[in-house]
């Protein structure tokens, strides 16, 4: 999802339309500086671990979104 105008507004409606009880927003940017929410909303983090094979990495390289060399590292 890109942070434009058109976007933004979708993603505010979209949520006014749901039934639900809280957002959680996990992107980059706390959203709610953007967009004004009708429901509770919480920002969360998260950390990705890697456990065995393939890695992230691996899989985004297979599908040509990021060279084949950052996959390697």
């Amino acid at each position: 999802m890109g942070y434009g105008r058109a976007q933004m507004e979708e993603l505010r409606e979209t949520i006014a339309r749901s039934d639900a009880d809280v957002v959680l927003i996990g992107t980059p940017i706390d959203l709610r500086r953007l967009i004004e929410l009708d429901k509770p909303a919480l920002r969360v983090r998260y950390r990705l671990q890697e456990i065995g094979e393939p890695t992230l990495a691996h899989v985004l390289a297979e599908q040509g979104l990021i060279g084949a060399a950052a996959a390697a590292a």
